[in-house]
């Protein structure tokens, strides 16, 4: 693949591998978990093989030493097939963070060399989109801690083996504690499976845990700092990867547009519907919105990398830069397409369906156009 991204040589040479899994075993599949709306574990299986499970992981403990560029770049390669697969690999690489930076060594190794699938589950019905205000409790005892909570659209729901899984401090003050939570630990219950308009393979879904009894040294982080890990490690890999997928999204859409219009045609004069002014200048609008927040995206990457001045305000931005654009473009490619666009066989419209989720999924849209509203004005967060 070309190096858009500017990855470094193990970078390149691991996206050279998704790249052939994503054309191989991704695309392939894609149309068919969308219409079943199943769990993609075949490409889960793929991208274990491939070693990706550990893109982030640290090669001391067997994993691929990649930062936040080559998640970036890795998520929208995939999400250009199945953004369904795509959003697991995120959620995987967001909770993989978590635990790199807090978990034992064996939790580690179990991500990096295992293959192990994590998730964060931080969205609870009782606080909604506001995941830093969990409700649901840890309780500590000779045991171990107890953990009640009611969670709802944790992505990989009863598919992943660990949960980066949040709740109110144990013991100590602040918002909330991050826990490692088996992903078979009894007590775990998943009442109804994901059937939603898009990300239909994501397997997002409510979980409730009853007195799920875990050892208190699956603590991630101090009890009470919580709040700190989600904002300070989770929350710029969450917002520029969810960035990358609306991009995929928005290239996946408009590869598929653009073979519809140049290859269907007039039977009365033969003529193709790229044709049409109207057609291309559609298409052309499309191809410079997708290509300027590329170019957001790799300039927020940089900002990250650099400790720049502006990283927190990239930070906020980059997940409103997808999704609002992501809207904006498949609605052109949809209109482009006419009436064929409503067909599966044309393929635009899942990739439609699924630029919906990134507007309403935590942190939301409107939500993070308040946050960046205020640090334009010097205004604290929170």
């Amino acid at each position: 693949m070309d190096n858009l991204w500017k990855l470094d040589a193990a970078g390149s040479k691991l996206l050279d591998a998704v790249d052939t899994i994503s054309n191989n075993v991704i695309a392939p599949l894609a149309p068919t978990i969308d219409k079943e709306g199943r769990f993609p574990k075949e490409n889960v299986e793929a991208l274990r093989k491939a070693g990706l499970l550990g893109l982030l992981s640290s090669p001391q403990v067997g994993g691929q030493g990649q930062g936040i560029r080559a998640a970036v770049a890795v998520a929208e390669r995939v999400a250009r097939e199945c953004p369904s697969t795509a959003m697991i690999a995120i959620m995987h690489n967001c909770a993989t963070m978590v635990i790199e930076n807090f978990g034992s060594e064996a939790l580690r190794r179990s991500i990096a060399g295992e293959g192990k699938l994590a998730t964060l589950a931080f969205s609870e019905s009782g606080s909604r989109s506001h995941f830093w205000l969990p409700v649901s409790t840890a309780s500590a005892s000779s045991e171990g801690v107890r953990l009640n909570a009611a969670k709802q659209l944790i992505t990989s729901a009863g598919n992943c083996d660990w949960y980066v899984w949040s709740s109110k401090p144990a013991a100590a003050e602040g918002l909330s504690s991050l826990w490692a939570v088996p992903g078979n630990a009894a007590g775990l219950s998943i009442a109804n499976p994901y059937e939603g308009l898009g990300l239909r393979g994501n397997s997002s879904a409510p979980i409730v845990a009853k007195a799920v009894l875990i050892p208190e040294t699956n603590r991630l982080g101090e009890d009470g700092k919580g709040f700190d890990v989600m904002m300070g490690v989770v929350l710029p890999y969450f917002n520029l990867q969810s960035c990358a997928v609306s991009l995929g999204i928005m290239e996946g859409g408009f590869e598929r547009a653009v073979r519809h219009v140049t290859k269907s045609q007039y039977t009365y004069d033969g003529s193709k519907i790229a044709e049409i002014p109207q057609v291309r200048g559609h298409i052309a609008r499309s191809r410079v919105k997708i290509d300027m927040t590329r170019g957001f995206l790799l300039d927020a990457v940089e900002a990250i990398e650099r400790s720049r001045a502006d990283a927190v305000l990239r930070v906020l931005e980059a997940k409103v830069a997808g999704a609002e654009t992501s809207l904006e473009v498949l609605d052109l490619l949809m209109r482009v397409c006419g009436g064929a666009a409503f067909r599966k066989d044309v393929d635009v419209e899942r990739y439609f369906r699924d630029s919906r989720a990134s507007v309403v999924m935590a942190p939301v849209t409107d939500a993070l156009y308040d946050f960046i509203g205020k640090a334009a004005c010097g205004m604290p967060l929170f």
